[in-house]
């Protein structure tokens, strides 16, 4: 059976439109997940509202929103007061403008969505919009109403459909210099990066995430399987933690020794993977298209 679509509407760049339907790019199903049950009955809990004062259970009646102006005082805002602010959705995803998708600060990224034309007719001005997009190498910015709220959406291509995913805003992110302020700047000595470098050449791979194994998931499963089918649960013996190694440069030489490191040393090792890259970005250089921004 086809996904349910999430959204349906509209994509237009300037006079040319189509018909897209909009399918959230994740899931949770697989997940397990655990809900409260009575260890008495073995039945299901139910939550009920309860007033934080008077300890008493409130009706769905006589619930309602209210925003904290001060500690412990509320301002009540009707449901009718709401829905005079809240954004009509015009069901239309509107390009406003195309940048380059390395100018999109990765902390701005929130839901994906995949989108897909919406019938038969629509397929031809997708493919233009979508191929135009590919042609240029940019991310298209457009506004978009998602339950009631108003979002700005990264499009760009993905096969022979278009990734959607909404944007946060800027003050949806906190700013990373009171988090970053107080780290010093040690010195460090040259051959400890160079150690460091040669342990990150080690480990290079590429971005494969059919290796990413939720262990934690697959315990989950495996406890769940063992419990329902009457299995004792073994409680495992708390392994004791190694103790921290003192000299950051013991720990980055056990580090190489525990990789394998070959004989030759990290200081030509680092020599030759500099000089690597610099050809590489200067072969880049020369053979990278020029294009204008705008």
């Amino acid at each position: 059976m086809a996904p349910r679509a999430y959204w349906k509407g509209t994509l237009k760049l300037s006079l040319v439109s189509c018909p897209v339907a909009l399918y959230p790019a994740t899931t949770a199903a697989e997940k397990t997940r655990f809900h409260m049950i009575n260890r008495e009955t073995g039945n299901r809990l139910k939550q009920q509202m309860v007033d934080a004062e008077t300890g008493d259970i409130v009706e769905s009646d006589q619930k309602g929103r209210g925003y904290e102006l001060r500690k412990g005082k509320y301002v009540e805002i009707e449901p009718e007061e709401l829905e005079a602010v809240q954004i009509e959705s015009n069901h239309i995803i509107d390009i406003e403008s195309f940048v380059p998708s390395e100018e999109i600060d990765q902390r701005y990224l929130n839901h994906p969505y995949y989108i897909a034309p919406e019938g038969k007719a629509a397929i031809d001005a997708f493919a233009v919009i979508r191929d135009a997009m590919k042609d240029q190498d940019r991310v298209a910015l457009a506004k978009i109403v998602l339950t009631n709220r108003e979002h700005i959406i990264a499009i760009e291509p993905l096969g022979k459909g278009l990734l959607g995913t909404t944007l946060r805003f800027p003050y949806e992110l906190r700013d990373e210099d009171p988090f970053f302020d107080d780290i010093k700047s040690p010195k460090i000595t040259k051959d400890m990066v160079e150690l460091a470098g040669h342990i990150l050449h080690t480990k290079a791979a590429h971005f494969d995430p059919s290796k990413f194994k939720d262990d934690y998931e697959t315990a989950l499963k495996a406890l769940v399987k063992r419990k329902a089918s009457g299995k004792t649960i073994e409680l495992p013996e708390r392994e004791e933690k190694p103790s921290n190694v003192v000299s950051l440069m013991d720990a980055l030489k056990q580090s190489l020794k525990g990789r394998g490191g070959k004989k030759t040393t990290s200081k030509s090792h680092a020599r030759r993977a500099t000089g690597r890259r610099r050809a590489t970005r200067k072969t880049q250089r020369s053979t990278a298209p020029h294009r204008k921004a705008g």
